[in-house]
């Protein structure tokens, strides 16, 4: 993870922050429609629309948030971190960000930001390697090089799996490939990764005719987390919590028509995607689906639902490992917005 303050500086100094995010209407939608009478509420995505964002584009096609008095407009990040210093600075009303970043941001730099729902109820994050390679386990990276982004999260998480399972950390090779997780097993520079996800990456890999093993980061000792969360700053959530109300309502019926029509949803993504920047695979985006729906709500967590239980496991974990060096209570990082 990267430090929050310099960004948040950044995104305070700059006077048109949002110039530089890509944004959207979807197509055969006016941007424009009334919008003297509507909210404008600027979502900023975690990364470029993929299927994880197909509820957002259906709630916006269908009029959902216009019905609710919004006028949503998604940006895509500039840098990795946009969708949390840019709310946090409030030149963005909503982001979608990661559950451990956000615990990070509050705890040691004392942001003001919360979770105000969640989107994964638990983690896409995988071990992922080539079949060859026949990685299964924890105990099966000693010895091997794993890639990863350069993040501590990541280098906590695969300490962690090693040692709740007896392997030899230190028997490990950690190598910073940035972004080029696929590209680097690929070519055989790392034995696996982490960091990669079990909707985009092993059906991506397999299209393009690899054979894949791969293991789920919550399978061996780490405690379940949401992989992505909507934030809201504290002082909207104090002055506007009715706004961000009806953006959940509006984004709860996105998603019901997600889960009744999912090839009809992932249309209206497909016909929004950012070609340019990143083009998406229509098998790809749909075996993404089948994985994904079933983890954004199951039968005993509804879509954007979140626990205080599940924040407590994640900061007294992440304290346990030295992501953070100050515990904070649940109600510091989520806010239970009722919709």
């Amino acid at each position: 993870m990267k430090r929050i303050t310099a960004l948040l500086l950044a995104a305070m100094l700059t006077l048109t922050v949002l110039t530089g995010c890509g944004t959207q209407t979807p197509a055969g939608q006016s941007g424009s429609e009334e919008a003297g009478s509507l909210r404008e509420i600027n979502v900023v995505l975690d990364w470029y629309p993929n299927a994880l964002h197909t509820f957002i584009y259906t709630a916006i096609q269908r009029g959902y948030y216009k019905d609710e008095g919004l006028d949503v407009k998604v940006r895509f990040p500039s840098n990795e971190n946009d969708a949390l210093s840019l709310v946090a600075a409030g030149k963005a009303e909503i982001g979608l960000y990661y559950q451990q970043d956000v615990i990070q941001a509050v705890a040691d730099q004392g942001v003001g930001i919360k979770s105000i729902g969640a989107v994964v109820q638990s983690p896409l994050n995988i071990i992922l390697s080539l079949a060859d390679k026949n990685i299964h386990s924890p105990k099966d990276l000693e010895g091997k090089t794993v890639g990863y982004a350069g993040t501590a999260l990541s280098e906590s998480l695969v300490k962690a799996l090693m040692d709740a399972n007896g392997a030899d950390f230190s028997r490990v090779n950690l190598v910073n490939v940035g972004f080029d997780l696929m590209s680097s097993m690929t070519t055989g520079n790392v034995d696996a990764t982490i960091g990669c996800l079990v909707n985009h990456e092993v059906p991506q890999m397999e299209e393009e005719g690899f054979d894949v093993n791969y293991f789920m980061v919550n399978e061996f000792g780490i405690p379940n987390y949401y992989e992505a969360v909507f934030l809201a700053n504290d002082k909207m959530i104090d002055a506007e919590p009715e706004v961000l109300a009806g953006f959940l309502r509006a984004s709860a019926k996105g998603f019901a028509d997600f889960q009744a029509d999912p090839d009809g949803c992932l249309q209206i993504l497909l016909d929004n995607q950012n070609e340019e920047n990143f083009p998406l695979s229509p098998s790809v985006e749909t075996q993404s689906c089948k994985t994904l729906l079933p983890l954004m709500e199951t039968e005993s967590t509804p879509f954007l639902s979140q626990t205080a239980e599940t924040w407590q496991a994640n900061i007294d974990w992440m304290y346990s490992v030295g992501l953070i060096h100050e515990k904070v209570d649940p109600a510091q990082v989520m806010a239970e917005i009722d919709f």
